[in-house]
Order: C-alpha cells, then sequence, then structure tokens
C-alpha cells in the first residue's frame, strides 16, 4: 500500500511538471496500453482513462481559452489523439468525438452562446463528454440521406423525443448528446438537439459486441419521451437545407479520424519492428530483421506512415491558419490516412505468421482496430463517388 501510494505520489508530481499536453499524454499512454487489451476481452469502458485524461486537463484541450480551456487547435488535438491512438484505440475514439464537437462549436454561427458556454464550463471543471448520435437502425447513417425516425414534438414545457441510435461510440461515460432528429411540427425541419445524459427516459442498452474497437462502448441509446429545455434546440433547419456538408465539421473530422487509425498502425509498426529484430528461428540463425523480404515489406509500411503524416501533419496546419479548404479534400484525406493505415497493419500482419494472430500478442487487435477505419463516415465508396462526379462535371 506504501509503494502504491508512492508510485501515485510520483505520478502526479511526473504530471504536474510536464511541460506540454503532449509530454501529459505521454506519460498517461503506459498505463492505456496496459489496460487496452484487458478492456478489450471483455469489452468493459475505459472509465479510468478518461479520469486520468480529466485530472491532466486533457478534456479540455480544444475548449477556447476564453471560455476556460486550453485553446488547443486541430494540430494539437491530433498530437494527442495519436500519442492516445498508439495505447489505447477505443479511449482514443471516444476522445477525438469530444475533441471534433468543442472545435466546431468553436468554428460555428449556429451553437446558441448559452449552450457552448455550458458545455465548455463543464468540460473544463470536470469529466462531461459530448458526442453526436446520428445513426439509426433503419436509416443507417444520415451522410447518405434520409430523415431521421427520432422525433423531437415541442410542447409547453420542452421538447419530448422518441426513437433509437445506435452506434453511440462512448454511450456509458458522455455527459451530453447532440441527437440528430426530426420535428412533428407541419413543416418537417431536422437537425440538432442537445440533450443532457440521464434524463428520465433514456436508457443505454449495451449491444456494441464488435471485432474492434471493442472498448469504445458504441451502445445503443433509447430514447422514450424524454423532455429537456426548448433553448437546447441547436441548429434545425428544413431539411433541404442540409445538402451541403458542414465544412468544419468534415476538415476537423478527417484530421482526428484519420489520427486514430494511423495511431493504431505506429502502434502495429512498432510491435512488427521488435518482433522482427528479436524473433530468431534456429532454420535461419539470425534475426527475421536481416531478411531483405522484411526489410523491403517494413519499409513499405514506413512509406505509408510517412505519407499519413505529412497529411494529417499540413492539412490541420492549414485548418488551424484558416487556408480555403474543401469537403472532397477533407474526405480524400480522410480515406487515405486510414485505407494507409490499414495497409501497414496487414503489411505488419504477413511477417509474423501465426505470431501476429494469437492474442498473446497486440498485433491481432491492433489488426481488428484498424479495419473500423473504413466505416467511419464518410465511407470510402462515397468519398470516391463523390470525387468521380465533381471531376466529371456530374
Amino acid at each position: 500500500m506504501v509503494s502504491s501510494l508512492g508510485t501515485l505520489k510520483r505520478n502526479e508530481q511526473a504530471m504536474d511538471a510536464a511541460p506540454t499536453v503532449f509530454d501529459k499524454a505521454n506519460l498517461l499512454a503506459p498505463g492505456f496500453a496496459e489496460r487496452a487489451p484487458l478492456h478489450d476481452r471483455s469489452a468493459s469502458f475505459p472509465f479510468e482513462n478518461f479520469q486520468e485524461l480529466s485530472d491532466a486537463g486533457l478534456l479540455a484541450l480544444t475548449v477556447p481559452q476564453v471560455l476556460g480551456g486550453a485553446g488547443g487547435g486541430v494540430s494539437d488535438a491530433a498530437r494527442v489523439v495519436g500519442i492516445i491512438a498508439k495505447a489505447d484505440a477505443s479511449t482514443a475514439l471516444v476522445l477525438s468525438m469530444h475533441y471534433i464537437h468543442h472545435l466546431v462549436i468553436a468554428g460555428s454561427t449556429r451553437w446558441p452562446a448559452h449552450l457552448s458556454r455550458r458545455l465548455a464550463k463543464e468540460t473544463v471543471e470536470g469529466l462531461a463528454l459530448v458526442n453526436a448520435l446520428r445513426v439509426e437502425p433503419d436509416l443507417g447513417s444520415p451522410a447518405r440521406g434520409g430523415l431521421p425516425a427520432t422525433t423531437a414534438k415541442r410542447t409547453a414545457t420542452g421538447w419530448r423525443l422518441s426513437g433509437r441510435k445506435i452506434y453511440s461510440t462512448g454511450a456509458p461515460i458522455l455527459k451530453w448528446y447532440t441527437v440528430w432528429a426530426k420535428t412533428d411540427e407541419p413543416e418537417v425541419r431536422v437537425g440538432l438537439f442537445l440533450v443532457p445524459a440521464g434524463l428520465p427516459g433514456t436508457s443505454i442498452v449495451e449491444t456494441w459486441d464488435h471485432l474492434g474497437l471493442r472498448a469504445s462502448g458504441s451502445h445503443d441509446v433509447v430514447f422514450d419521451d424524454v423532455v429537456f429545455p426548448l433553448d437546447h434546440e441547436v441548429d434545425v433547419r428544413k431539411p433541404a437545407e442540409w445538402l451541403a456538408s458542414d465544412l468544419t465539421q468534415a476538415t476537423v473530422q478527417a484530421v482526428l479520424v484519420g489520427a486514430v487509425y494511423d495511431g493504431v498502425a505506429r502502434a502495429a509498426r512498432d510491435w512488427v519492428v521488435e518482433f522482427l529484430k528479436n524473433r530468431v528461428p534456429s532454420s535461419l540463425g539470425a534475426p527475421l530483421a536481416t531478411l531483405p523480404r522484411a526489410q523491403e515489406i517494413v519499409g513499405g509500411i514506413e512509406a505509408k506512415l510517412a505519407v499519413n503524416a505529412r497529411l494529417l501533419d499540413t492539412f490541420a496546419r492549414d485548418i488551424d491558419d484558416g487556408v480555403t479548404l474543401t469537403v472532397t479534400e477533407a474526405n480524400i484525406v480522410k480515406l487515405t490516412v486510414t485505407n494507409n493505415a490499414v495497409a501497414a497493419v496487414e503489411d505488419a500482419l504477413s511477417l509474423t505468421s501465426n505470431h501476429g494472430l494469437t492474442r498473446a500478442n497486440p498485433l491481432e487487435r491492433h489488426f481488428r482496430d484498424v479495419m473500423c477505419g473504413r466505416v467511419h463516415t464518410p465511407q470510402d465508396d462515397a468519398t470516391r463517388i463523390s470525387a468521380g462526379r465533381l471531376a466529371l462535371g456530374i
């Protein structure tokens, strides 16, 4: 007990002395990495990781300084997400969604000021994560069009919300949901409502039993006539007014989602490099790293990760510097980075035979986690069709 308390005290002192948010993230990462296989195996949610992120002040990284946060930009957020993703991809995914929200809110003219201030204040003061709840069983992702079944009814005392959202990343810990719903008004509107978690009528159904990102808690959230204040309407418009994608959302999401899967690929690269340096088959009498085939494939992994680093770094800096960008560019960045990450992990697996597939080693978890990159909105086919139509003038 004395030893544990001493270790805890030394960790707190090291965190207090850490000069940057990146140093703080690097101090937390080993603990996250140690716990990651346990949460992956049981699909349990890593609550302790988020308490440590909150204690270190990292949850408020992208909250503007005028609202009490650290005022970090997209570059800062991507770097922290990348560090965390190398340790635990599920934690990094939930963190990235939270960062995306605060970066989008900071750049939005549509978010009501009183709601922006409240989310910022609660994030600075404690554990108050936010994420969007958009996907539904019948609709799928709203990015492909269609109206949600989830409906908000206006009453004299507040909005009354009913519906079911699936793939609600971070559901066990979220304090706030931004829910994509339609109204029951004669002229239907659709958009975002800010709903506090835990209101009467809200339930979390633990449906998330996925191949990868098993600790992300991406369960269903069900709303059964949930009442919330009328002034929690964030951005609700006629359906036709949503045809154009939100540029800030698209660009920031491309970088931070990309950073999650790039981090997974870097963890896989680090593991396979050590494996190749230390694995000495008796038939070879030398480390596998001495084989030209191994050297060539590792070189290919390095090439993919170098491209990712350049893409993520320059695109993030362009967003922070206010450079004019497009949704198509953003979607292509996300597509390229995530596919490079998937290919890098597949390359690593090709060098490891059964060793890479056993649960005794982390490479099989990295493989399962990185495969989830392809299904994040926008999905690859939608990006390619959109870019193709643009080039063809259709």
